[in-house]
């Protein structure tokens, strides 16, 4: 009875924790989400104290504020633009986390641990231990530290093969050893499984970040999940399960709104760099001749050539426009300007004008991230669209609005072959009568890939701060 009884309170929380997931499903849902998963998890914590015997408890309570308080410390100093690095390392350190638990349930002696446990302590310790090493390199390249563009050593899937042949030699002969030869074995397969993951993570570009932060997602709750099976804690793997189900969602939803297989992605299959000179002549002539529609069938509000300042020409075309698409971007994270962007289109909705914003699914440096900022900003959840569902709106568009975007809008991605960016879907907003593109520079995006679109006749190019640019095309709708 007693066991029955535990299992109905497990399965209580597992189901208080799959209600918070299925919250995530909007951004104001997300926050009653992250509150409901936090219930869940306290409550799983709680359970855990009041099942089991702690010894030391002194050191499980300093560890516990120690780690909240840097936890906390660390989130709430965080800007924007680093979140996407925080995820990662955050990632990073669920893995890490697994890695531990699994070497000390592996080294910790006795003789009551069962062949299948063991078996998934080993699982969980190797992909715990590449989640580390991978999610700390995903990190250094979202936060600047490392080398953004694929680094392909010699021999590297050589190597790859070596170290996973390393980890199963090394866990087949530690296999039921519980003195310190056992210790020592377990310890060089924690190594090899570092030097997998960061072998693995460092071929995959920046262009590649949001697959590859979902793939990371996915390998972290599979770690905790085996750990789980390994220690007998059966919320652990329901939790595990889930977020390492989800986050391969994730994966293949990334993957496909690039038009690319994860598989190729994962695998770090390198793309070329098309230069200046091959965008010239196999982007620029069909790019102007096939607009999609033609210069007289275009709105009114197309600019008209004119000596004055790039800002009155924008200003002019959002006064006459009729509708107004605004296309976000890591710009816009970059420069802070998501409160600037949102009472922009406040104004521009009070003067009586149709305003959308079009999200593209690999926006920013992780998914959602556009969507996160835009709520941030309390933007009307109803006004954001996916590309499938605003694409075919840009040919009778006004004007576009792009801000702090390139890679997501760059047509090279249509007509270039060999690039980062090749075959990747994008938002058409070079069919829309006017584009004015907010960015900081004119400088090709992350993927290195320069815009063709920067060139055409009916974009107007406000380069600076986003947040200075936007705020400048504010002034002229009072």
């Amino acid at each position: 009875m007693e066991g029955l009884r535990g299992l109905l309170v497990d399965l209580a929380v597992i189901a208080i924790f799959i209600g918070g997931i299925a919250q995530f499903r909007t951004p104001a849902g997300a926050r009653k989400g992250n509150l409901t998963a936090a219930l869940a998890f306290a409550i799983a914590l709680a359970l855990l104290f009041y099942r089991n015997t702690i010894g030391h408890m002194w050191i499980v309570v300093t560890a516990f504020i120690v780690g909240g308080g840097l936890g906390y410390i660390v989130s709430a100093r965080i800007g924007m633009t680093r979140i996407p690095a925080l995820v990662a390392f955050q990632n990073g350190a669920g893995g890490g986390a697994a890695c531990l638990v699994s070497f000390v349930e592996l080294t910790r002696g006795g003789t009551d641990f069962l062949a299948a446990r063991e078996v998934f302590g080993y699982v969980g310790l190797v992909v715990g231990g590449a989640t580390l090493a991978g999610s700390i390199v995903a990190g250094g390249k979202l936060a600047g530290w490392l080398r953004q563009r694929p680094v392909t050593l010699p021999g590297h899937n050589v190597a790859l093969f070596a170290f996973l042949a390393a980890v199963t030699t090394l866990a087949i002969l530690s296999g039921g050893v519980r003195d310190g030869v056992g210790a020592a074995l377990t310890a060089g397969i924690a190594v090899a499984a570092l030097f997998l993951g960061a072998l693995f993570a460092v071929r995959i570009g920046g262009a590649d970040m949001p697959v590859l932060i979902s793939f990371l997602n996915t390998c972290s709750g599979l770690a905790a999940a085996f750990v789980g099976v390994a220690v007998g804690n059966q919320m652990l793997i329901a939790a595990g399960a889930m977020v390492g189900s989800s986050g391969l969602i994730l994966t293949l939803v990334m993957a496909r709104a690039m038009n690319r297989r994860a598989g190729s992605i994962l695998a770090g299959s390198r793309l070329l760099d098309a230069s200046a000179s091959e965008l010239d002549t196999e982007v620029e002539a069909p790019f102007l001749a096939d607009a999609a529609v033609s210069e007289a069938s275009r709105p009114s509000s197309s600019p008209v050539a004119s000596a004055d300042p790039p800002v009155l020409r924008a200003r002019r075309a959002l006064a006459r426009a009729a509708s107004v698409v605004i296309v976000p971007g890591y710009g816009m994270a970059v420069a802070q300007a998501q409160r600037d962007v949102a009472a922009l289109a406040a104004e521009l909705e009070k003067a009586g004008k149709l305003v959308r914003f079009a999200v593209h699914p690999v926006a920013g440096r992780m998914p959602g991230h556009m969507h996160v900022l835009l709520a941030e900003a309390e933007v009307d959840y109803d006004k954001l669209f996916e590309m499938e569902a605003i694409n075919d709106d840009f040919a009778s568009t006004d004007v576009a609005l792009v801000v702090g975007a390139c890679d997501v809008v760059n047509p090279a991605a249509m007509n270039v072959e060999n690039t980062p960016i090749s075959g990747m879907p994008i938002l058409r907003v070079y069919e829309a009568a006017t584009v004015i593109v907010c960015n900081l520079d004119d400088k090709p995006g992350y993927s290195g890939v320069p815009n063709p679109l920067y060139d055409d006749p009916r974009t107007i190019m406000l380069l600076g701060d986003a947040k200075d640019t936007v705020r400048e095309l504010s002034a002229g709708q009072d």
